[in-house]
């Protein structure tokens, strides 16, 4: 049964777990501080209105612990959503999408197409990123760029140009997971009329 509780107008709020994995040789054996978790929570700490519970993974680039980590988080932890942060590039260090396609039960490319336009906005070489998104059972796992601006950029849009979590809380619903709502002065959750959730104080015609 998904957990609830309920906001400031008596509207019911799902909770929801939440696994935000850094993908860092550097930063998991403390050469510098990681910077791709907090911009994570910073961003959609700001734009879901539900209850987060957050689950965290500072990794190194090597494929089968990516794996694991993954399958931990989707299979034992039982988030909802998993986004990750680095090693999406062309390196030879750079293997989270073969690691999360490794776990995929699905594949959902049009997420990373449309991180890679939004990118191209701003670089050339975002043509170079790897980013692939994919389900495991009734998990959404997301990788996202490495640098914080580019993750918020690639989350949240710009005036011409969706953002990919737009699409996140309709794609969570249909494999089974919580009603995410958010903040829409952020980013407005697109979902089909049907499949809105009716709220206290909403005004219906």
């Amino acid at each position: 049964m998904t957990e609830a509780m309920n906001d400031s107008m008596g509207n019911t709020l799902d909770l929801v777990r939440i696994g935000v994995v850094s993908v860092s040789d550097r930063a998991s054996t403390g050469v510098y501080e990681d910077k791709g978790i907090p911009a994570l929570k910073d961003w959609l700490g700001r734009v879901l209105r539900n209850t987060i519970e957050w689950h965290e993974r500072l990794i190194p680039d090597e494929q089968a612990g990516i794996s694991a980590a993954l399958c931990e988080l989707t299979d034992e932890v039982h988030c909802h959503l998993v986004l990750t942060t680095g090693g999406t590039g062309p390196a030879l260090r750079d293997v989270t999408p073969e690691a999360t396609l490794a776990v995929a039960h699905k594949v959902m490319p049009g997420f990373g197409e449309q991180m890679r336009q939004i990118s191209l906005n701003f670089v050339a070489t975002a043509i170079l990123s790897r980013q692939v998104a994919v389900i495991r059972g009734s998990t959404l796992i997301i990788n996202l760029p490495g640098q914080p601006k580019a993750i918020a950029e690639t989350l949240q849009g710009l005036t011409s140009v969706h953002g990919i979590f737009a699409a996140v809380p309709y794609c969570v619903d249909l494999i089974g997971g919580p009603y995410i709502e958010t903040d829409e002065a952020v980013c407005k959750a697109f979902r089909p009329k049907s499949a809105v959730r009716s709220r206290v104080g909403s005004r219906v015609g």
